[in-house]
């Protein structure tokens, strides 16, 4: 007969990866609409007709409220527990696609996606916290993060491909209706499966440090934004930055004398932490970038649709999710530092690879170097977010989830921000306008390729097709400078960040070692 506690590890390890499943869900749908409502555009414009502006909000004020309650979230999470401030987000998540799915009116559609984003705040720390309490075998958190990881890289960019899939056959509520069916076996499986997790001792919560911190995150954002908009950093993103520094030192201060503090700033003594963090504000950063021009070059350089572009980027999403899962069985066999090693210097090929592309025939180029960067970051970011919910105290994970978390969204924003503005910067300088384009077409074209394409269409001849020749060129040069910029910049943290992550001694190991080595100099004496 099987030895029952046999019998009983077995049933245990099954559970925790039910368990995982389960926290896998939401990941994967918070992932997926911040990506999601891209090809649905032209279908709410046709029905809400929403203004320039409403628009831009319905698309940005989802990923806003997302990034700006991360830290809150993840700290209110610890003191009410995990599950239950998952299973409320779930339902207000749902509650919320459920409202912006039948939107009679833009201003209506705006509120639910900002409803979205306050659900997607508190599930993806939660989701995080709760594999930290629910898996202890550091090994096995690894592998369960290296999954987390693998689901929420695959949706943002399976985010578009259901989008239009999905818009083939239904209206465009449907992309906010799947998430539904979704939530719904989450708030039904959670329970069973998920235990609950909070920290034991008791205390108010910090509402004026929760503002600050809001304030201050959606101020860099929305900073970071309006930069990317106009290509230069404009007075309007400028006073935002001054702002945000404003906002965030008086945040700093105010956390030094906080009873509850949202942050326990003694784990940023830990160089492994400040390293983990670090890596995945970085690698987000350099892998949201080239992806957002690659979207670009794949519809608007080499004339696909944009379902053809976002199906053409799945290998990248399926090269993306075999990193995080091949990150967790490489670091057994290699250790840390090399792993990360292999990581940044992967990104850095596939930057380098990218670098290269031409602004015609392109593709096999793009899909080579995207999948290099892709599996790089994934595999450099699975183990950074191990390492910074690991780096933390198993009552504080929520609020250190909460950090890694806020520094992906700040990364993702300053790689649109940063290389954006590089590249508008190029394109600009490198476009060649036909001398009898009239001045106000010329300024059109000017600011952006679509731009250019779009008075191109409007045009007959030569000069129609030199100025499509001309801006696709000037596009593509902006593209892969930034993307040499990138590559340096992969390089660097190769060099940097594995040496931040090795092993420093722990102080009983230093004690140790000092108490071993006055042994031995009294036994010489002797």
């Amino acid at each position: 007969m099987p030895d029952p506690e046999d019998v009983q590890d077995v049933q245990a390890a099954q559970r925790r990866w039910l368990a995982l499943g389960a926290l896998v869900l939401p990941v994967l749908l918070v992932s997926m609409d911040l990506s999601v409502l891209y090809l649905a555009v032209p279908h709410i414009s046709a029905d809400l007709t929403p203004s320039s502006s409403q628009m831009l909000w319905i698309l940005d004020i989802y990923g806003f409220v997302l990034a700006g309650l991360l830290i809150v979230m993840g700290s209110l999470g610890d003191k009410i527990g995990r599950r239950r401030l998952l299973l409320a987000g779930a339902s207000l998540f749902g509650v919320a696609s459920l409202l912006a799915a039948f939107a009679p009116s833009p201003e209506f559609l705006i509120a639910a996606r900002a409803l979205m984003g306050v659900g997607g705040a508190t599930l993806m720390p939660s989701t995080l916290a709760l594999i930290r309490s629910v898996f202890h075998d550091p090994e096995e958190r690894t592998r369960a993060i290296g999954l987390w990881t693998a689901a929420f890289a695959g949706g943002g960019v399976l985010g578009p491909v259901v989008g239009g899939v999905l818009l083939s056959y239904f209206d465009w509520g449907s992309v906010f209706l799947i998430n539904v069916p979704v939530i719904i076996i989450l708030l039904v499986v959670a329970p069973k499966l998920v235990p609950e997790h909070r920290h034991d001792e008791q205390g108010g919560f910090d509402l004026f440090g929760a503002a600050l911190s809001l304030a201050a995150v959606l101020a860099f954002i929305y900073a970071l934004k309006k930069g990317a908009e106009a290509g230069i950093w404009s007075a309007t993103s400028g006073s935002f930055l001054l702002l945000s520094l404003i906002l965030s030192l008086g945040f700093l201060v105010q956390q030094r004398s906080a009873r509850q503090p949202l942050i326990d700033f003694t784990l940023f003594r830990r160089r492994k932490f400040v390293a983990g963090i670090l890596t995945v504000t970085l690698g987000m950063l350099a892998l949201t970038g080239p992806t957002m021009y690659l979207a670009q070059y794949l519809q608007l350089v080499l004339s696909m649709s944009p379902l053809a572009a976002a199906l053409w980027m799945v290998p990248l999403t399926l090269a993306s999710m075999a990193g995080a899962m091949a990150a967790t069985i490489v670091v057994a066999r290699w250790g840390l530092s090399r792993t990360l090693f292999v990581g940044f210097s992967l990104a850095a090929g596939g930057l380098a690879v990218t670098a290269t592309t031409p602004p015609q025939d392109g593709l096999a180029i793009v899909l080579i170097g995207g999948s290099l960067l892709g599996t790089g970051v994934t595999t450099i970011m699975s183990l950074s977010t191990d390492v910074v919910v690991a780096a933390a105290p198993i009552e504080r994970a929520g609020a250190a989830s909460a950090l890694s978390e806020t520094g992906s969204e700040l990364g993702a924003a300053l790689g649109i921000a940063l290389t954006g503005t590089l590249g508008t910067v190029i394109y600009r300088a490198s476009l060649s306008l036909p001398a009898e384009l009239p001045e106000a077409l010329q300024e059109a074209a000017a600011q952006t390729l679509g731009a250019a394409i779009s008075v191109s269409d409007t045009l007959t001849g030569p000069a129609a097709d030199a100025l499509r020749l001309s801006a696709r060129q000037a596009f593509t040069s902006g593209f892969t400078t930034a993307a040499a910029v990138g590559a340096i910049m992969m390089v660097a943290l190769a060099l940097l960040v594995p040496w931040l992550m090795r092993s420093a001694p722990s102080k009983h190991e230093l004690q140790s070692t000092v108490a071993t080595e006055a042994t031995a100099e009294i036994s010489a004496k002797e």
